[in-house]
């Protein structure tokens, strides 16, 4: 490494350190990293920053994709509604609360509950609404736990009613933010629509989830653009997931991208949100890559699913789910590997009151945007 690259990098990481703003040049840079001696230095920063805001604590978030019918038609997602190949499921709501409530038992922070965007639950007018509200709320009713909800695009209406009976966090990822790039993966999507949905829940005090994939033909000007969006977003957690193809999409014949892209992104997003969420999924590599997302920086590991439940994945659906090697007590095995630990059910509840309470003041806006 020359004299100038090092001196760079130095500054660079000097600023992070300090918590000073990056330009976008510097992010571009940072990026753009390809020599591993370069690379380790800003994992490095990464750690020390998470050690920063949340000692050696992890969270651990419980999935429960209770529906894989969809009406929209991505061409990424095995799940997209052309797929006549696949078998899908529709989780009973005997079947949701068991899994819930197992999930609960093992030790889990968060229940995300997913699901496609099902015409059973978004397209029956408000039976089906109501549907899905009630099984929100009977799962929050046993559990106790925070909720997540990733039930596609809904209206603010619909946001509030999540909100009121429990619901913590909305997930709704872009997947890019360079708009030609976005209607080749979601078609005949809205990108307008779906990002504002994202700042509607926000306005009306709910926390908020962003996500990337990379490896579906972004460049690196694309993934500066979706963290700096993310930036102004405000989002409480942020997430970058490697695309991995799926069989019988527009997709399966590309390439999946080498993982130290999704690390340094991982980094990077740890380098300019220190004290956000910034999960490791367990659906793209399962147990085994976990380590190296870890000492990326990321502080969340998501996706843990309980065996012999019937579940599947997103990315890799049924990677490491009935062996047992998404549980709990395999991740707190590799967590210990790392000299890190589960945080408390109390810590991540103390971490989500305030956060919280930050958003709370957009909430008369909230109001009067819902009239």
């Amino acid at each position: 490494m020359s004299t100038h690259r090092a001196r760079y990098l130095e500054q660079i990481l000097e600023k992070a350190y300090q918590e000073i703003t990056l330009s976008k040049k510097e992010i571009t840079y940072l990026l753009g990293l390809k020599q591993g001696e370069e690379m380790n230095q800003v994992f490095q920063m990464a750690e020390t920053l998470r050690q920063r805001y949340f000692g050696d604590k992890i969270f651990m978030y419980g999935f429960v994709y209770f529906s894989t019918y969809c009406q929209k038609d991505c061409a990424f997602c095995l799940y997209r509604k052309s797929n006549h190949s696949l078998q899908r499921y529709r989780k009973s709501e005997a079947e949701i609360l068991e899994i819930a409530c197992s999930l609960k038992e093992s030790g889990v922070h968060l229940l995300d509950l997913t699901m496609g965007e099902d015409p059973q639950y978004l397209c029956r007018d408000q039976e089906g609404v109501d549907k899905l509200c009630g099984v929100i709320e009977k799962v929050k009713k046993n559990t106790g736990l925070p909720l997540m909800v990733s039930p596609g695009v809904v209206s603010g209406t619909v946001l509030k009613r999540f909100r009121d009976i429990g619901v913590n966090w909305y997930a709704l990822y872009q997947e890019t933010h360079t708009r030609s790039l976005y209607a080749k993966l979601r078609l005949q999507q809205d990108y307008d629509q779906r990002l504002q949905a994202k700042k509607t829940a926000h306005q009306i005090g709910m926390l908020i989830e962003e996500g990337l994939l990379t490896g579906i033909g972004d460049q690196g000007e694309d993934v500066v653009n979706s963290l700096l969006v993310m930036e102004d977003l405000r989002a409480e957690q942020v997430r970058v997931m490697s695309f991995i193809p799926q069989e019988r999409t527009p997709m399966e014949n590309w390439f999946s991208p080498p993982r130290v892209r999704e690390s340094l992104i991982i980094a990077i997003m740890r380098i300019m949100f220190p004290d956000r969420l910034i999960p490791a999924s367990l659906d793209v590599d399962g147990i085994n890559g976990l380590k190296q997302r870890l000492a990326a920086g990321a502080n969340v590991v998501t996706s843990i699913i309980p065996s012999q439940s019937g579940l599947a994945g997103v990315s890799n659906s049924d990677l490491d789910i009935e062996d047992g090697n998404r549980t709990v007590y395999r991740v707190t095995n590799i967590l210990e590997e790392l000299n890190l630990a589960p945080a408390s059910l109390d810590e991540y509840m103390y971490w989500l009151d305030q956060r919280t309470s930050l958003v709370r003041p957009e909430l008369d806006y909230g109001r009067e945007l819902l009239g």
